[in-house]
């Protein structure tokens, strides 16, 4: 039995599940990407939001160009387009290098909006890299479970 405890301990351990902290890094990571999503998505700041960006910027949603001007397009878009949008954060992870947000999108008030979940990619606590997965806010939910 002793063995058998032992061996879960260990991959556990292994598989980062026993982890109970975030580590420093993680923790600076966490508030890198807060930052900048707050100044890019709320504040449509993009100078502000450049500061947190690193060398190389991929983007790896299919509908938005790549790179630092094809994030400043976005956010010229949003201005224009919706500029009354706020994105809340409902949740963030971070794992290493990567740091993983659940968000609730309403680019026009009075609307249900998007649940999103945006993974990014950090290097020397900067944001290189971008993934998003975005799924529209139902009226009617099959079940009584909010998405937030």
């Amino acid at each position: 039995m002793k063995g058998l405890m032992l061996g879960l301990s260990l991959a556990l351990a292994i598989t980062g599940a026993a982890r109970a902290e975030e580590t420093a890094k993680e923790k600076a990571n966490k508030a890198a990407v807060l930052a900048f999503y707050d100044a890019a998505l709320n504040k449509l700041d993009y100078d502000a939001a450049a500061k947190y960006l690193g060398a190389g910027y991929k983007q790896h949603n299919p509908t938005a160009a790549d790179g630092p001007e094809g994030l400043k397009g976005f956010i010229t878009f949003l201005k224009t387009t919706y500029p009354q949008t706020h994105s809340e954060v409902t949740m963030s992870f971070a794992d290493g290098d990567y740091v993983i947000l659940r968000v609730h999108a309403v680019r026009t008030p009075g609307t249900a909006g998007n649940a999103i979940v945006d993974i990014f990619r950090l290097e020397n606590g900067k944001v290189v890299e971008h993934w998003d997965s975005v799924q529209p806010v139902p009226d009617k939910a099959a079940n009584t479970n909010t998405m937030f």
